[in-house]
């Protein structure tokens, strides 16, 4: 495998900093530094530490995913939008359920260089999960409208489990990125995700990007945990 090909496979794999907080984060990237692509600063650390903490991540060298799932009315999402660009993070998330026009208006609102992301459906939802939340029983075919959704809205990526990878890249195309949370490397606990498939498998279905969080961050040796994932993403990006 060539430099280029490792490089290649270490973009894609995003890190999950589910820390409580902002020096307990830093941490864990001081470890895995030059082994991973993009971090992910998720609600939790966010919260706790506010936009400080994508001024620090960046500053260790990372590009940032803010992983937000901003849903509200498209005037409120909007000017949150233009808030993030004064940051400087490479992805943002909008949640689908949001409807046509606030996703509309969150990407028109976004700097270049800001990928806005459109979550489909939460990796911890089931079946017997959507009827009681009012939502279409089959979580295939509810991906699959917010994926369309989200790509006619001008979306530059849409967010799904591994299960709805093959079906998302034929409704939204190859111009979309697909970003996969609920990714289990084998012999990793599932945690509180239903619908997961290993790094290899979601890669090989046309996953552009892999979200990992606990199967890293609390490994032994995070940074080893990490090449090997990445290991995995490099093989099956030769085959597929």
């Amino acid at each position: 495998m060539t430099n280029d090909q490792r490089d290649d496979a270490r973009s894609r794999l995003i890190l999950a900093l589910d820390a409580p907080t902002m020096e307990s984060g830093l941490a864990l990237l001081d470890r895995v530094k030059g082994h991973i692509g993009i971090v992910k600063v998720g609600l939790e650390l966010f919260t706790a530490s506010g936009p400080a903490v994508v001024s620090a991540v960046r500053e260790v060298g990372f590009d940032v995913f803010l992983d937000l799932k901003l849903h509200d009315i498209p005037n409120t999402v909007a000017g949150a939008v233009r808030a993030v660009n004064q940051w400087g993070v490479s992805m943002l998330t909008v949640h689908t359920a949001g409807g046509s026009t606030m996703l509309s208006r969150a990407v028109s609102e976004a700097d270049r260089g800001i990928r806005i992301l459109g979550v489909t459906l939460l990796t911890s939802l089931g079946e017997e999960d959507l009827e009681p939340a009012a939502i279409h029983p089959n979580p295939g075919e509810v991906v699959r409208r917010r994926a369309e959704l989200a790509a006619r809205a001008g979306c530059g990526g849409i967010v799904c489990s591994p299960k709805e990878i093959g079906m998302v890249r034929q409704t939204v195309g190859r111009e979309v990125a697909i970003v996969t949370p609920g990714i289990r490397p084998s012999g990793t606990a599932d945690g509180d995700q239903k619908r997961i498939a290993t790094p290899g498998a979601a890669i090989s279905s046309g996953a552009d990007y892999l979200v990992i969080g606990r199967a890293i961050s609390q490994a032994p040796d995070p940074a080893a945990a990490a090449e090997q994932i990445v290991d995995e993403i490099e093989r099956s990006l030769t085959d597929r």
